[in-house]
């Protein structure tokens, strides 16, 4: 079956808030929409990510004072 479109789009304005890596934007018809993703190398690894370790595994809180003095909170 063969599907013939004709259409007239007027755009006066239009305001796009955000688009992120996968968005279509798309104003009237498409046949066929087809989807792509490319990963690069480029910071140019050539081994695996070390294992990620849970949540709190063998993390030490610093030493550090903060920059401003801060006050102890005052029971409401």
């Amino acid at each position: 079956m063969k599907l013939f479109v004709q259409q007239s789009i007027h755009i006066h304005m239009i305001k796009i808030e955000g688009m992120s890596n996968s968005s279509v934007l798309q104003i009237g018809t498409s046949g066929k929409i087809q989807s792509a993703a490319y990963l690069y190398n480029t910071g140019g690894f050539e081994a695996p990510a070390p294992e990620a370790k849970k949540n709190g595994e063998d993390v030490q809180a610093p030493d550090v004072q903060p920059l401003v003095p801060l006050q102890s909170p005052t029971p409401g």
